[in-house]
């Protein structure tokens, strides 16, 4: 045992990150060469985001919220590697001398509906509350259901839930993953369409963030997915290329299929109008490519002015339908 090199592993304070955690350890565990030379032991962080729960994300200023003080404790080898949902790690700015070591495989993208009365949310009467803290999705429902209340919704998936229960809200909308890997999704009322729903960049999607050459990149290369990797790349080009933000009421999902990638995207403006919809394919070699391409289209149809103002939500996050 004491042959063992200790890997010490950063996660939010959450039912959600230790989850995943378990989930990364048991997948890295499963190779020979990881068991018999690493020790996993795991330390929980408290982050901006969640030391801040009943706050708008978007007004509380900077980026990387969920993973900011994890990043500084890698960076000060106070512990040795983060797991993130990649959904909360910036594409733009991204922090030197770190780097994702590891993709895990990623489970179902899509974005699940709650709803207390059991109805779908198309169904609910006009008027219904539907809780959510993201300003993508927040503009999705107005895209679909400009008659619904929308109230700001934050807390971790138990406590939201909870509120749910309580008929605080009529509805909620969380990811379909999250619910999950927390043993919740027999809850889910449906898991929304792409069609009308689409997810945000690398929804569903975990990484391990280390130092940058760190030697734990070469042994965790083993349990890398690299299908997700290639994907989640390219959905995090096109915020790159758009410079859209955590707050960007922006869908982004990439798909391989045998040697083929599907690049699809939506952008809202945040009273729910789709200002651009479009798909780019091609052979999946060519990830970087596409995606920096899609990411280009959307600047020559929508500006890059305008894109910027979408990422500043000026309004009240809370919406009441028009009488």
């Amino acid at each position: 045992m004491t042959n063992l090199k200790k890997c010490i592993v950063g996660i939010r304070d959450s039912k959600l990150s230790r989850a995943q955690t378990d989930l990364f350890i048991k997948e890295a565990e499963s190779y020979e060469v990881i068991k018999k030379n690493i020790l996993f032991e795991i330390q929980t962080i408290k982050t901006s985001g969640d030391i801040n729960k009943n706050k708008r994300l978007d007004t509380l200023g900077g980026k990387g919220l969920f993973t900011k003080e994890i990043e500084e404790q890698i960076l000060h080898k106070s512990i040795d590697i983060g797991v993130h949902s990649m959904k909360d790690v910036p594409a733009s700015d991204e922090t030197h001398n770190l780097e994702i070591i590891c993709w895990m495989r990623r489970h179902d993208p899509s974005d699940a509906f709650i709803s207390y009365s059991g109805q779908k949310l198309e169904l609910l009467p006009a008027g219904s509350i539907i809780g959510t803290s993201s300003v993508r999705r927040r503009a999705q429902i107005l895209n679909i259901r400009q008659d619904l209340k929308i109230r700001l919704l934050r807390g971790n998936v138990d406590t939201r839930i909870k509120k749910l229960k309580d008929k605080q809200y009529d509805g909620i909308i969380l990811s379909a993953a999250g619910l999950k890997r927390i043993g919740q999704d027999h809850l889910i009322t449906e898991v929304m369409d792409h069609a009308s729903f689409l997810p945000a960049a690398c929804q569903g999607a975990v990484g391990i963030q280390a130092r940058m050459n760190d030697d734990l990149k070469e042994v965790f290369k083993t349990c890398n997915h690299s299908t997700t990797e290639n994907e989640c790349i390219a959905e995090r080009n096109i915020l790159k290329t758009i410079n859209a933000n955590c707050n960007s009421p922006i869908s982004v999902y990439a798909k391989i299929i045998d040697d083929q990638i599907n690049i699809k995207c939506d952008l809202f403006d945040h009273n729910g109008k789709c200002l651009f919809r479009d798909t780019i394919k091609g052979s999946a070699k060519q990830y970087n490519e596409l995606s920096i391409e899609l990411g280009k289209k959307i600047i020559e149809h929508v500006g890059q002015q305008k894109i910027n103002q979408l990422n500043i939500l000026e309004d009240d996050f809370d919406h009441t339908p028009k009488a």
